[in-house]
């Protein structure tokens, strides 16, 4: 373990003394009210002081937390295939990714009502500058991926990583979640990088690269949002590199988008999670791939396909893609006033009168429904 020390999550022993000495800090003491409104200051130190481990603090605090934001936020979290899952394994769940913080805290809320093993977390380091986010992240069993290295510096963090997640899955029996890219997705068109892939499969040792993401059991998963709260937040950047510009984050643009993530209307969301990447996956792709590349490219696919068939399509993708194309297509899933409501949506996030803004706002939502019918077509 001495290995992973600048990346590791608390272990069991430490959780009650990082409690102590953050109960009062005020971001937290802000979300435990905003988890327990109902009780005194007094009730909610005494559920938080006594959880002694991290599977503790999620059911008996963040779980609540999570419920509240539904509660507030959301029309409600529907879910599928979990069912398939056996609780007493451990997955790698690779999934799209729309929101910092959501994403992993609401699969951890499915895995937790189908009695599943819940997960270890991938997040990037320059999402928990602030001292209050690295400390939840690290009770809330998050690990770190190191951004912004060298190429040398780089590739030592990676192999540590993979390291480090071979570790969980295959000696602790521990489920790992991560996104299928670096960063979130902002146009609505998931896609796995096959960066992604190479990095998990730095620890195979003498095992090929098929035979070792066999053994690691990866279970793709889409997470789909009726609205992104976020969306209007995203728009500078797709803007920028639309227009072929670089662009350069804001001091707090990540703090905003977590918070808006977290507070603004998502509608429904439904969580789906594929088959796990099993044997008549991997022997296909070793048997007809010739090189390592071409061999991640077929896995990168496969997530995509997988990602694209559990994806829950909302009236609001269908409408985006009608309003795209100006056409009637899909209009049988959607009534006139979710439309009409969609098109409020629209006026009040972006300037109306810039085509290129609004053919991007659209696509945001649109792309789901695209690739969705692009791989139904390709499979006849």
């Amino acid at each position: 373990m001495k290995d992973f020390e600048d990346i590791r999550f608390y272990r069991d022993d430490e959780v009650q003394q990082a409690l102590k000495e953050n109960i009062k800090h005020p971001m937290i003491k802000a979300l435990l009210q905003f988890t327990f409104p109902e009780k005194s200051f007094a009730e909610i130190e005494e559920i938080t002081l006594g959880c002694t481990s991290i599977r503790e603090f999620q059911i008996k605090v963040i779980y609540h937390s999570v419920q509240k934001v539904l509660e507030r936020s959301s029309e409600g979290l529907s879910y599928s295939g979990f069912d398939k899952l056996n609780k007493d394994k451990s997955y790698f769940y690779i999934s799209n990714h729309r929101d910092i913080v959501l994403d992993t805290s609401l699969l951890n809320s499915a895995l937790y009502e189908n009695d599943l093993v819940m997960t270890a977390s991938a997040i990037g380091d320059n999402l928990v500058q602030k001292p209050f986010l690295m400390l939840l992240s690290r009770l809330n069993r998050n690990f770190l991926v190191k951004r912004g290295l060298g190429p040398r510096e780089m590739l030592r963090s990676s192999k540590n990583l993979s390291n480090y997640i071979k570790y969980l899955l295959l000696e602790e029996g521990r489920s790992v979640w991560m996104a299928q890219r670096e960063g979130r997705t902002k146009d609505g068109s998931d896609h796995t990088q096959q960066g992604v892939l190479k990095m998990i499969a730095m620890a195979k040792g003498d095992l090929s690269l098929t035979e070792y993401l066999k053994k690691l059991k990866i279970v793709p998963v889409a997470i789909s949002y009726e609205f992104d709260p976020t969306d209007r937040l995203k728009m500078p950047e797709i803007m920028a590199k639309r227009m072929q510009e670089t662009y350069v984050k804001s001091a707090n643009e990540d703090f905003n988008s977590i918070m808006q993530g977290a507070l603004g209307n998502k509608g429904r969301i439904h969580i789906g999670a594929g088959d796990i990447l099993g044997d008549e996956v991997f022997d296909g792709i070793e048997k007809n791939a010739a090189s390592v590349n071409e061999q991640l490219q077929t896995i990168a696919t496969k997530i995509d396909e997988a990602v694209y068939r559990n994806y829950k399509l909302w009236p609001s993708n269908y409408i985006a893609c009608d309003l795209l194309n100006n056409s009637n297509t899909y209009s049988d899933r959607y009534s006139e006033k979710e439309k009409r409501q969609f098109e409020r949506r629209i006026s009040r996030r972006i300037d109306m009168k810039n085509a290129l803004e609004l053919n991007s706002y659209l696509l945001m939502y649109a792309n789901p429904v695209i690739n969705k019918e692009a791989l139904y077509e390709e499979k006849g």
